[in-house]
C-alpha cells in the first residue's frame, strides 16, 4: 500500500484550517502569498477559481511532492463585491446594505499534483438571504461577535446564522470558505479517498 500524501493547505484563514480539520487527515498550513485583485469585468466565479488555483500553486515550489489545496471565495450583492469589512463601521454598513436581500458566496477550491502538476478544481455557488435587520439588532449581533474578518460581516457557523433567513448551496461548508464535499471528491480523484 503506498505511503500516505502529504497534504498542505495553501492558506493562513484559521476557518479553512478547522474545516480541513474534520476530514480526519494530517496536513501543514502555508501562506499562499497571492495578489488576490480581481481582473477587470472578470466574473466572481472565474476569480473565485483562478485565485484558488493560484493560491495551490504559490506553494507548489516548496512542496515537489506534496497534494496542495488552495481556495478563494467571492461574495457579492446586487453585482456590488463584498470585502471583509475590517472594522465595526463598515460591518454595519455591509449589513444594513444587505439587510432582507440575497448575496451570492462564489467558492472555488483547487486541489493540486504538485509531483505532476494536474490541477483539478470546483465551484460552489451558495446564496445567502438575510433577514431584515434592524439597527439595533446589528449593533446587537456586532457587539457579540465582531464578524470584521467575514465577507457579509455575518459568521453562518456561530451567531451570524440568526441574521439569515435562508441558505441555499449544495454544500454548506463553502459559505465558511472551504468546501468540503467536492475537495473530497477531488482527492479520491487524485488516489487518496479520505475513508481509505
Amino acid at each position: 500500500m503506498p505511503a500516505p500524501r502529504r497534504v498542505i493547505l495553501a492558506s493562513t484563514s484559521s476557518y479553512r484550517r478547522a474545516l480541513l480539520e474534520r476530514l480526519g487527515f494530517p496536513f501543514e498550513c502555508a501562506d499562499p502569498r497571492t495578489d488576490e485583485a480581481p481582473l477587470k469585468d472578470e466574473p466572481a466565479g472565474q476569480t473565485a477559481l483562478r485565485l484558488a488555483e493560484a493560491k495551490a500553486r504559490s506553494a507548489a515550489p516548496n512542496f515537489p511532492d506534496a497534494l496542495i489545496i488552495g481556495s478563494d471565495q467571492v461574495a457579492s450583492c446586487a453585482g456590488e463585491r463584498l470585502g471583509k469589512p475590517g472594522t465595526h463601521l463598515n460591518a454595519v454598513k455591509q449589513l444594513t446594505a444587505l439587510s432582507g436581500k440575497t448575496a451570492n458566496f462564489e467558492t472555488a477550491v483547487a486541489l493540486l499534483d504538485a509531483k505532476t502538476g494536474k490541477i483539478r478544481s470546483r465551484l460552489v455557488v451558495c446564496r445567502v438571504t438575510f433577514r431584515s435587520l434592524s439597527s439595533e439588532t446589528i449593533e446587537n449581533y456586532l457587539r457579540k461577535e465582531k464578524a470584521y474578518d467575514c465577507a457579509g460581516s455575518a459568521k453562518s457557523e456561530g451567531l451570524g446564522i440568526t441574521l439569515i433567513e435562508r441558505i441555499d448551496t449544495e454544500d454548506p461548508t463553502s459559505l465558511v470558505g472551504l468546501p468540503l464535499i467536492p475537495l473530497t471528491a477531488l482527492l479520491a480523484e487524485a488516489g487518496m479517498p479520505v475513508l481509505g
